[in-house]
């Protein structure tokens, strides 16, 4: 994909030309890596489980949970199985732009879920689980047969259906996008207007956008910086300029994560270079583990809000709204959320960790070792603003400049190879949560949900106060069960029309979007920051949810400040 895209740039500025399909193979090749990643996000952080419940639980509702989970990931491949194959015998032609069969691009799914059927059973077996190797996909093959046959009479809309089924899914700890696949496919029982073959068609559709090549390019990008060695540059910059203050290894991290939210976009990355880098090193000066721990993931939702952000693109996705404006707006609201957690740390951390004071000789030798990192973030925020590139081209643009610098820190065939590996199972894992919440999303467009939650904001007054309300009350709800991408491309377009009706800006409202929606990323139950920084420091979660709230209460007065801007600057 990487070599496509930059191919495309160079031949329209170097030679005046373009090249034939590219976007197409572009799109092909994305769906591809989805198909490969499926079934390597089956387990770990990427399969997104909503496993806290089912933890607790005693020994036997647990493993009857399992199987549970597994019935939910089995039905989902079978889902993209058969649904692959039967919109493989409906779809005819060739692609115009690629010369092959149109009928391959539906075929791709259709291999993920074989390889994900395949990865389950052999997972079980190899854990020496017999009982759910054999008892899930028993009761999943015997749902996809009940799905396609039974009809059940309701006055509730499919969606319902769809969201509640989903939410069982997540009780039992299946995976999140095998969740909204499988629930699409019990929905049919319900009155769906998708049968099989269109669920895995608006799939695909959904992954059909050349917008959304930029999260494997971004993702890609984070993970060279780190290789490159220029995120520690970044950091000793960083602790040049306020390590000397009031918590300064701790003002230290949250400046560093201001300057590394523009160039990896991803929370995630920030959140797991932050919990090795910094949070033994806050403890050696003092900080209590949990508060250390706490620190890290805080400063890490600034990830998604500064851009580049990949959360600003899949509202763009999903909204249509302007890219370049939103990310525009993501610069003053993460200026905003650093200055509220700078606060809260200020006030809350003591004076753990002050630094000396370092010359400004030493600044500007920190500043200019750190300035690889400033011009990735040229390359991007102004390569898009300006026009001269398209976000997935600019996208690219940084992952081919941090690759060139992780050539010259000499990194080897083997590092860079398995910094291309991690960032292709990242990207896939969020590209089939991407595809998987476009049939939920159709339904709810189906269903008008939009309608009905503009007829709720008409009965509250039709106010902007009380769009604003309610969508912040809304979101604050969804995020405590939904993962941020998912709640990005259900919630977005239902609340948006609402935004406009009621005079909001529509960029304004998509940036509170998406800041409401990345505080939940330190919130009980999924609380993903939060249980990656317990994955790499061995802090328990519930002890980091305890320490992250003088930091969390920040976020939601930033979260407070922006809604009352919005009110005010009104177009």
């Amino acid at each position: 994909m990487l070599v496509v895209v930059l191919a495309g740039v160079v031949l329209r500025y170097g030679f005046g030309t373009g090249l034939m399909g590219a976007e197409d193979l572009g799109i092909w090749l994305h769906i591809a890596l989805i198909a490969l990643g499926a079934p390597l996000a089956l387990n770990g952080p990427l399969a997104m489980r909503l496993d806290i419940l089912v933890s607790r639980l005693p020994l036997l509702p647990q493993r009857l949970a399992g199987i549970g989970a597994d019935a939910v990931s089995v039905l989902a491949g079978l889902v993209l199985v058969f649904g692959g194959g039967a919109v493989m015998e409906m779809v005819g032609g060739t692609s115009p732009t690629l010369g092959v069969p149109e009928a391959l691009r539906f075929g791709l799914p259709m291999l993920g879920g074989a390889a994900l059927l395949v990865m389950l059973v052999l997972t079980r077996i190899a854990e020496r689980d017999m009982l759910r190797a054999v008892a899930g996909p028993l009761l999943g093959a015997a749902a996809h047969l009940l799905a396609g046959h039974v009809v059940i009479e309701t006055s509730w809309p499919p969606s319902v259906w769809l969201a509640l089924v989903a939410g069982l899914g997540l009780l039992l700890s299946a995976p999140l996008a095998h969740a909204f696949l499988a629930a699409a496919a019990v929905a049919i029982a319900f009155g769906s207007s998708l049968p099989e073959p269109a669920i895995l068609s608006t799939t695909v559709a959904g992954l059909s956008k050349f917008l959304l090549l930029a999260v494997p390019f971004f993702l890609l990008t984070g993970a060279l910086l780190t290789a490159s060695g220029a995120a520690d540059r970044l950091v000793r910059f960083a602790a040049s300029l306020v390590g000397h203050r009031r918590a300064g290894l701790a003002q230290t991290v949250l400046l560093t994560g201001v300057l590394f939210s523009g160039a990896s976009g991803s929370s995630v990355a920030n959140a797991a270079f932050g919990a090795a880098t910094f949070q033994p090193e806050l403890v050696r000066h003092g900080y209590p583990p949990a508060q250390a721990g706490a620190i890290v993931a805080a400063t890490s939702v600034l990830d998604n809000v500064i851009p580049p952000s990949i959360a600003f693109l899949l509202l763009a996705a999903a909204t249509n709204l302007s890219i370049g404006a939103l990310l525009t707006g993501g610069f003053f609201a993460g200026g905003l959320m650093a200055l509220c957690l700078a606060v809260a740390i200020a006030l809350t951390d003591g004076d753990h960790g002050r630094m000396p004071r370092v010359g400004r000789g030493v600044q500007m030798r920190a500043a200019l070792s750190a300035l690889p990192a400033f011009g990735l973030g040229l390359i991007v925020v102004f390569g898009i603003r300006i026009g001269i590139v398209t976000t997935t081209e600019a996208a690219a643009l940084a992952a081919a400049y941090t690759l060139i610098l992780a050539c010259l820190a000499r990194r080897g065939v083997a590092s860079i190879a398995s910094v291309f590996r991690q960032a292709a199972v990242e990207a896939s894992a969020i590209g089939l949560l991407i595809g998987t919440a476009a049939p939920f999303a159709f339904l709810l467009a189906v269903d008008d949900i939009a309608g009905v939650m503009q007829s709720v904001v008409t009965l509250l007054g039709g106010s902007a106060l009380a769009v604003l309300l309610l969508s912040n009350l809304v979101l604050l709800a969804l995020g405590l069960i939904l993962d941020i991408g998912a709640a990005i491309l259900l919630i977005g377009p239902v609340l948006l029309p609402a935004a406009v009706a009621a005079g909001i800006d529509p960029v304004h409202f998509g940036v509170i979007l998406v800041v409401n929606l990345m505080i939940h990323g330190l919130t009980p139950p999924l609380g993903l920051l939060v249980y990656v920084v317990s994955g790499v420091t061995g802090v328990p979660a519930s002890a980091l949810f305890r320490a992250v709230l003088p930091y969390l209460t920040a976020l939601l007065v930033s979260l407070f400040i922006l809604s009352a801007l919005a009110l005010v600057f009104r177009p």
